[in-house]
């Protein structure tokens, strides 16, 4: 599951990108309202985490702007604690849920569980091209009775294959998607991951 995480304290966002990836998410993390936008618009995210105080443009702003330009992705916005008119403008303008700053780290993590399992309503668990399936709840890629868990990079590559079927995606794209805009990462590393699940298909089968 890939991540859009819009934060501009440093630290907390560090923090929070840290724990994120330790369960398995990959996070694009952005410092503003513009570049939270610009991520949001041109990038497959399956959750999208908004502070609402930014530069530039506020999350609320950010939020806006998606939904009235038909974005459903869902959205948990971060408010401060005493912000109840936040909370009530970020439902209003189709938030999915919001959190008050501060916050328990296993509470977000429960927050966001909640907030992907919204998205089944567009995306359902079990993904199928011929005669594979993934499952994006234990990472399995089965065939058959073969089936093996995916390493989360490997997992990242055949779940945007498999929801883009039909598409055609260019290696930037893979680069992008797998791996994050702000990735150091080398075109090269998209065929790497290719070919590990070129390797994975012919074993299943």
């Amino acid at each position: 599951m890939k991540l859009l995480y819009a934060e501009d304290e440093m630290a907390m966002s560090e923090a929070v990108v840290d724990i994120l990836t330790y369960h398995k998410y990959i996070v694009d993390a952005v410092y503003d309202g513009e570049d939270a936008l610009a991520y949001a618009q041109s990038g497959q995210y399956d959750g999208i985490i908004l502070d609402i105080m930014m530069p530039k443009l506020s999350g609320l702003e950010v939020l806006q702007r998606l939904r009235s330009a038909g974005c459903r992705t869902p959205v948990l916005l971060l408010t401060a604690k005493s912000e109840v008119e936040d909370q009530i403008q970020g439902l209003d303008l189709g938030t999915d849920d919001y959190l008050p700053k501060p916050f328990p780290m296993n509470l977000l993590l429960a927050r966001v569980r909640a907030m992907l399992r919204r998205r089944e309503e567009y995306t359902p668990n079990i993904l199928s091209c011929g005669s594979l399936t993934l499952n994006q709840q234990t990472f399995e890629l089965c065939c058959g009775g073969h089936r093996a868990v995916l390493p989360r990079l490997e997992y990242r590559m055949m779940e945007l294959l498999m929801l883009n079927q039909g598409r055609y995606l260019s290696t930037e794209d893979l680069l992008v998607g797998v791996w994050g805009y702000d990735s150091d990462a080398e075109i090269g590393i998209v065929w790497v991951y290719i070919s590990y699940l070129r390797k994975r298909i012919v074993a299943l089968g």
